[in-house]
């Protein structure tokens, strides 16, 4: 088979996982080649997300082991989905189809074997989704059920239980690569792109060694920046929130009128005070909603690159 596979894995600190993932990767890499799935010249690529430990030394060194290893290094952290997009815009032009997995290698390698095999069927988007999330905590099953709940009532069309674990072809690959915007979130992405797609069902791992590089604070940043990349319901609540808070203030003006003038009025500040503390949390929280579209805008208008590449093993 002549299909060039890259697997492309995005790394910020992964001293400790990469030895053991890097092995195992390769293993199953010429497994591929020696079934013929894929071709001798396939390559895992690394992405060095600037990280701070011995992460780019070690891909240094397993690229002079072994020449299906290649890396390229960051200059400084531009963020785990600009990694992938570096990974991709990298390794787009000599790939048939690439692969996108963690380096902690939670997502199970051998899923990748069905993700070809469904590639080669004809399909230009294969998508890794877990079977079940039993392997979470229950706050954390709530949440994401939560957020994929979320993400479809705002209109938003994801791939549920899926996070960054794909096979693109190459023609999916080009195309993902028009979407120009800074703001990244490639789960919703990726389904705009339209090409035939398939899904391969899978059983998370626990990770290997080192720690999680998302804590519940990433994870709900992330979540905020999907939904306001790709939706500007929140900006229509705010809206609805202001004009429902205005009858309500009428009928309260109303209500208050109407007691003054059968002079059976009750003085004091609670009243007062506490209106003031609602409205004014309420324009807070507007504001700052409001804020991150407009700080979003100033992000895609400065047209900075989305990542510098300081070093590639494949130009050596």
């Amino acid at each position: 088979m002549d299909t060039m596979l890259t697997i492309v894995v995005p790394c910020y600190n992964e001293e400790e996982v990469l030895p053991i993932s890097s092995k195992e990767l390769l293993i199953f890499l010429l497994k591929m080649i020696e079934a013929e799935k894929i071709s001798n010249e396939s390559q895992i690529m690394f992405v060095d997300d600037g990280s701070k430990d011995n992460t780019w030394e070690i891909i240094e060194q397993l690229s002079n082991e072994d020449k299906h290893y290649t890396g390229i290094k960051f200059s400084r952290n531009f963020g785990h989905q600009n990694a992938l997009v570096a990974g991709l815009t990298s390794a787009e032009p000599y790939s048939d189809a690439i692969v996108t997995i963690d380096a902690d290698l939670q997502d199970d390698i051998n899923s990748i074997e069905q993700m070809i095999d469904a590639y080669h069927d004809g399909n230009d988007v294969v998508y890794g989704v877990r079977g079940n999330r039993d392997s979470d905590t229950a706050f954390k099953r709530k949440t994401a059920e939560g957020f994929y709940s979320v993400m479809k009532k705002l209109g938003i069309n994801m791939v549920p239980n899926h996070a960054d674990f794909r096979l693109l072809s190459k023609r999916a690959t080009q195309t993902l690569l028009e979407f120009k915007e800074e703001n990244l979130f490639l789960r919703g992405m990726v389904p705009l792109v339209g090409y035939p797609s398939a899904k391969v069902f899978y059983a998370r791992k626990e990770r290997a060694a080192g720690e999680s590089k998302y804590p519940l604070k990433k994870m709900l940043s992330f979540a905020f920046e999907g939904i306001t990349s790709f939706s500007i319901a929140p900006i229509k609540f705010i809206r609805n929130l202001g004009i429902f808070i205005l009858i309500i203030g009428i009928i309260y003006m109303a209500y208050i009128f109407g007691r003054n003038i059968s002079g059976n009025t009750i003085s004091g500040w609670s009243s007062i005070v506490g209106s003031i503390w609602l409205l004014g949390g309420i324009q807070m929280i507007s504001l700052s909603i409001v804020g991150e579209y407009i700080g979003k805008i100033y992000t895609e208008v400065k047209r900075r690159p989305r990542f510098i590449i300081e070093k590639n093993i494949r130009d050596k």
